[in-house]
């Protein structure tokens, strides 16, 4: 058995302590905004402790001839750190007991601190293994979240500055994207949305379905005159755009390098995770015995 104290609880004390502390977490974010208790919620949510950006892996946006950009800025993301762990199974869906999408596509962890990640919660990845996980995780159908979050570092028992947690979450069972709807300031201001992604409705497809006002995990979609506006509130994450049906929600990005540097600017304010020089996107294998 490995020593807990070279690399921090198992996976077995891990789902021990989301399983004490999921209602905490649940209530506190549906209480964050009511008065008073938000005074001693919010604390727990702010930043620079906690913030969480979308990298809208599902949409079709092409880079090149076969992989939509916000897939390949991922990509180049994480070929771009050296120190690669994955998760072996989505904490939230494991314990949502989630069938679709599966518990078995878990996080992954980025940078020197996944030294201490305990060998029982997954494996240190090569650049190809994280590709491939990277994509499997966009045919799913999830949102990947770049996280930092000061309850990652104390449930692994890791170091907080060398670390970023690459999470891909759904709408129904993980934390990240549920009791959003209405949220505190802090939790509000944690989230943060890319500043070269905008998100527009064109008026003259939009049937006024309200598909997407449903859809939208933080209530940032209104309607008027019939037509579904896209509000401040919006963090790009492209759900809207994946779920309408005429088509009607246009996102656009920065450019390439332009985007990339902005998520590389967004990790550096929080974190000291060290990049390396860029090496090319590695053919991807379906990595055996996993």
């Amino acid at each position: 058995m490995a020593n807990i104290f070279k690399f921090g609880p198992n996976r077995k004390m891990v789902r021990i302590m989301v399983w004490l502390s999921w209602p905490i977490i649940k209530y506190g974010k549906k209480l964050s905004a009511i008065p008073v208790l938000k005074w001693l919620i919010n604390p727990f949510f702010m930043r620079p402790y906690n913030e969480v950006t979308s990298i809208p892996i599902g949409v079709s946006i092409p880079a090149n001839k076969s992989v939509p950009l916000p897939l390949r800025t991922l990509e180049r993301l994480v070929s771009e750190v050296e120190e690669k762990f994955i998760i072996s199974e989505c904490i939230c869906r494991r314990h949502e007991k989630s069938v679709n999408p599966p518990a078995d596509l878990g996080c992954m962890v980025l940078g020197p601190a996944i030294r201490r990640m305990h060998p029982s919660h997954g494996w240190s990845a090569t650049t190809a293994e994280a590709v491939a996980h990277v994509r499997r995780a966009a045919k799913l159908g999830l949102i990947a979240n770049i996280a930092h979050v000061w309850i990652d570092m104390t449930a692994f028992w890791v170091r907080f500055k060398p670390l970023m947690f690459i999470c891909f979450c759904d709408d129904v069972n993980c934390l990240y994207r549920t009791h959003m709807k209405s949220r505190g300031p802090a939790l509000d201001g944690a989230y943060k949305k890319l500043p070269g992604i905008t998100v527009e409705v064109d008026k003259a497809k939009c049937d006024g379905c309200e598909i997407c006002v449903e859809k939208c995990f933080v209530s940032a979609i209104e309607m008027k005159s019939g037509k579904a506006i896209i509000t401040d509130d919006c963090k790009a994450c492209g759900r809207c755009h994946e779920v309408c049906p005429v088509d009607a929600v246009k996102m656009t990005f920065p450019g390439e390098e332009e985007f990339i540097r902005q998520i590389k600017d967004r990790i550096s304010a929080v974190s000291e995770l060290p990049f390396i020089s860029e090496t090319p996107i590695p053919k991807t294998k379906k990595p055996k015995g996993r």
